[in-house]
């Protein structure tokens, strides 16, 4: 079961990380046009905080 639940979390992260460029694609763009001219240090720093976060909510979400 537990393999089954990651394979459905991952599916669902595909599924919402391809709906911004499907609803917006010029803005995803221009995001991503953004993100290049951040140097390594300030995208580590959101990567860190993402994943902290993504962290809290399975350790709030989870039975």
């Amino acid at each position: 079961m537990a393999e089954a639940s990651f394979w459905l979390a991952l599916a669902m992260v595909l599924v919402i990380e391809g709906l911004f460029p499907l609803i917006a694609p010029a803005a995803w763009r221009k995001l991503f046009t953004q993100l290049m001219q951040l140097n390594d240090g300030q995208i580590r720093s959101f990567a860190i905080s993402s994943i902290l976060l993504g962290l809290l909510g399975i350790w709030l979400l989870a039975p």
